[in-house]
């Protein structure tokens, strides 16, 4: 099987990126849904942010207060890391389980987004990084559309490695500041490559 990794900073198509690549037939695992998953209501992984991070960090309905937590981590690299040691391990393990059931399934080409790949030093699980990437001034455009505060987008920004190092580290990069023929052309490319 050919597992390919994606990666790319955030709003730089990766979503899209993983709607192309199904369309295509081949399947793919987000890690951003896995770690939803993940804190669903009565999980393990939730019990223990609201340990770490008291009541607050719950809603009313017993969901994660995701937009006060990402303010709580994203200004606090310490609190950041205290989250990552939580779901960080348990997103691996499921996507590596995933990826045995696409082994043992006998399924040729599959993808596992993941933000922070490199970050997390999973560059050496796959057989291809590609970064999906689009300029600094394309992604800040598409976040504050997604009513994001630029205070915001540096923030996460800043909690990842820079986009050119990633693409630097990548052995395919697709470009997303054109259309979504010209994205879904590229993986085209990508794909016959591997």
């Amino acid at each position: 099987m050919r597992l390919l990794g994606i990666t790319g900073g955030i709003g730089m198509g990766k979503s899209a990126a993983a709607s192309l690549l199904v369309a295509r037939g081949v399947p793919v695992v987000d890690t951003d849904d896995l770690a939803r998953q993940l804190v669903s209501p009565g999980s393990e992984a939730l019990s223990e942010i609201r340990t770490a991070f008291g009541p607050d960090s719950i809603g009313p309905d017993g969901t994660l207060e995701r937009r006060w937590l990402a303010q709580r981590i994203f200004s606090d690299p310490a609190a950041r890391g205290q989250l990552e040691q939580i779901l960080h391990p348990r997103i691996a393990e499921a996507w590596r389980a995933e990826v045995e059931q696409w082994r043992r399934d006998g399924t040729a080409t599959a993808a596992v987004v993941i933000p922070l790949l490199f970050e997390k030093g999973y560059g050496s699980d796959f057989d291809a990084v590609v970064c999906v990437a689009c300029s600094r001034g394309t992604q800040r455009h598409r976040l504050r559309d997604r009513g994001w505060s630029e205070e915001q987008i540096d923030a996460r920004n800043s909690a990842q490695l820079a986009v050119p190092e990633k693409v630097s580290r990548s052995r395919f990069v697709v470009w997303t500041e054109g259309s979504l023929e010209a994205h879904a052309g590229q993986w085209r490319r990508v794909l016959d490559r591997i």
